[in-house]
């Protein structure tokens, strides 16, 4: 908070009594240099930054309630997720008075962090349960990686965009989310630690990419938004069930493309 003190101008006793105001400009400066606890305190940047991260989590709140609790997120789990993990410190300091709005906002890179409906919706999907083994492909600002580990233990995310990846896995350490981080390409997802028992896709592949699905466990689910990049795409829940899977149509979505040679 920027405090900025009123200043009372007395432009004819200054220019009548030049000597005058000067002594008493001195002799203000010496009070001020020897009383400074009592004459000139400062607001504590402590203070300032408490009243910056209230203000941002009224407008988290605000979010949950209008955005995610007033929609169709009904998992209390996810509502709780969304309601804690500090958006605002996952996007870039020239978008921080949107950090809570209902929209995308890029990260640089041409990419983006995904509107907070959207993380809901699709985590909610994903349906995760304690100690599940889940892997993200496009880390990004690594906001949906933190929702993930608020939900289970065991989170892998890979990002193809090494200065993302990289920022990505410092602010993730710096919030305390214990996440296995990757430079590399999603498509192939991660197959030293495969199978999941989810895998969630924040970028939009042309087509279903198959090494994803093989590392689904039986059970296992799948949720990716898949389309010509460039258009609005059509967001799926595939379903692993033995060797079949059962996909269902969740509405349609724009993503960033997925990025590789494929």
């Amino acid at each position: 908070m920027l405090i900025v003190s009123q200043r009372h101008r007395r432009t004819e006793f200054i220019m009548r009594y030049p000597l005058a105001v000067g002594l008493l400009l001195l002799l203000a400066f010496s009070a001020c240099v020897q009383h400074t606890g009592t004459t000139v305190t400062p607001i504590p940047a402590s203070t300032s930054e408490n009243q910056t991260e209230i203000a941002f989590a009224e407008a988290r709140n605000k979010m949950v309630e209008g955005q995610i609790r007033g929609r169709d997120i009904t998992d209390p789990r996810v509502v709780s997720a969304m309601a804690k993990v500090p958006r605002h410190r996952f996007v870039p300091p020239e978008c921080l008075s949107e950090a809570y709005t209902d929209h995308p906002l890029p990260i640089g890179y041409g990419q983006t962090i995904s509107q907070p409906y959207v993380v809901a919706l699709m985590t909610q999907h994903l349906a995760l349960r304690p100690r599940e083994k889940v892997l993200e492909i496009g880390t990004g600002s690594s906001y949906q990686a933190a929702i993930l580990a608020e939900l289970t233990d065991q989170v892998y995310t890979i990002e193809i965009i090494e200065p993302l990846g990289q920022q990505a896995d410092a602010t993730l350490k710096k919030l305390g989310y214990n996440v296995h981080c990757k430079i590399g390409d999603g498509y192939y997802g991660w197959q030293e630690n495969a199978p999941f028992d989810a895998i969630i896709v924040t970028c939009a592949p042309d087509h279903v990419p198959q090494p994803l699905l093989k590392q689904l466990k039986d059970g296992g689910r799948l949720v990716i938004p898949v389309g010509p990049p460039g258009y609005y795409q059509t967001l799926w829940l595939i379903e692993r069930k033995d060797e079949q899977f059962q996909s269902t149509n969740l509405g349609g979505v724009a993503f960033v493309p997925m990025l590789g040679e494929h």
